[in-house]
């Protein structure tokens, strides 16, 4: 029975490795579970979960030529391919945090400025924001000017939830670093 399931195993990997997209489906239904586990053990989120495991087959189908049978089962690459998504999942949540520590560091070192100072600063984050594309622009308007959460935008914005993360985090990092070269020249 065994050596049933493992020529099958092979003959999917195989397929798989071959470009066959159905190959691809049934490994997803196989793995898939494992995958997300384990993601969701490390990530500690349902959301960010879902997002790595999509990114893991979608690794995995864009390097699949790179997949070597004698190196390893085709379930434990894509367990190598999960540790590396969540690992890149957690670097993302440091910068985060590291870009809102930094703000909220920033902000509580000045004195609050008068009333003019205050229009002059909201003059220069306007003027940074219109220079974003427009959907990213969208995607930061909604998230800290309407307020919504990330699976929110992703909703009405027809978005997967990782890409609106993507959007805010590399908004913010852009908008951070032009408001620092705007700082220094005032």
């Amino acid at each position: 029975m065994t050596s049933v399931i493992d020529d099958d195993a092979t003959r999917v990997a195989q397929r798989f490795v071959a470009g066959d997209e159905r190959a691809l489906a049934e490994i997803y239904g196989r793995w898939s579970s494992l995958v997300y586990s384990l993601a969701l053990r490390s990530l500690g989120d349902v959301t960010d979960a879902e997002d790595a495991t999509q990114r893991v087959f979608v690794s995995a189908w864009q390097s699949r030529h790179r997949y070597d049978a004698e190196r390893a089962s085709l379930s434990a690459w894509l367990v190598g391919i999960t540790r590396n998504v969540t690992a890149d999942a957690h670097a993302a949540r440091a910068r985060d945090r590291a870009i809102m520590q930094n703000s909220a560091i920033h902000a509580a070192d000045e004195a609050v400025p008068g009333h003019e100072s205050v229009l002059a600063e909201r003059l220069v984050i306007a003027d940074e924001m219109a220079k974003l594309d427009a959907v990213p622009r969208q995607v930061v308007q909604l998230a800290f000017f309407d307020d919504l959460t990330h699976t929110q935008i992703a909703e009405r914005l027809d978005m997967p939830v990782g890409t609106v993360k993507s959007h805010i985090r590399r908004s913010l990092t852009r908008l951070r670093e032009r408001l620092e070269v705007n700082h220094g020249a005032l």
